[in-house]
């Protein structure tokens, strides 16, 4: 079972939430077929890169001078400076969409993960929130607002999102990364914020 848990805390890492939410948005609505494969290719790599390369790849110097005391960043006053400088990677991603001429669904997305990230970093000077549901509950949330935007029916994508919501939660709960109300209070963060956001 604690294999199984860090196997899905892997999967759905909070680093890939927004490359996966991405991949949703471009290829189960409307998008689908108004952006070319080299267009998304495009938006893939710029997502990618900003969200999840360019984050990991500072955690060692991170943990060399001392701002962490290990990667999984156990207490949650470490987390501040990691999460602050992903913010700013994504902050960093979402620039570039715009001034690529990326507009509507997949620019407010980005920028939202911005505003979720910036407020999960202030949180965690003081507690713990989970990030891995945030990234989950503002991937659910996206799912949602492109089904109202484009009045698709989506609940089937909505229902499955759930489902690896619950996973992920109950995940992060048996290795004991997160008290229920940490990991509740991420994904209504994570949701409220990209719904926000995005209606």
């Amino acid at each position: 079972m604690r294999l199984a848990s860090k196997v899905i805390s892997f999967l759905f890492h909070p680093m890939l939430m927004a490359t996966i939410g991405m991949y949703l948005i471009l290829n189960i609505g409307p998008l689908s077929s108004i952006l070319g494969a080299d267009g998304k290719r495009l938006i893939y790599l710029i997502v990618f890169f900003s969200t999840a390369v360019l984050p990991v790849s500072l955690l060692p110097l991170f943990y060399q001078f001392g701002v962490i005391k290990s990667f999984q960043m156990e207490s949650s006053r470490e987390r501040v400076v990691p999460v602050m400088m992903t913010a700013f990677f994504y902050f960093l991603g979402y620039l570039l969409l715009k001034r690529l001429g990326v507009t509507g669904l997949i620019a407010g997305f980005m920028q939202a993960t911005v505003i979720a990230t910036i407020g999960a970093g202030l949180v965690s000077y003081y507690w713990k929130i989970s990030m891995h549901t945030i990234g989950i509950g503002g991937l659910a949330a996206a799912i949602y607002a492109m089904s109202i935007h484009y009045s698709v029916d989506l609940s089937w994508i909505l229902a499955l999102i759930f489902l690896v919501a619950g996973l992920v939660g109950s995940a992060r709960l048996y290795l004991g990364a997160h008290k229920p109300s940490q990991v509740y209070a991420g994904f209504l963060w994570g949701f409220l914020i990209v719904l926000g956001a995005l209606i």
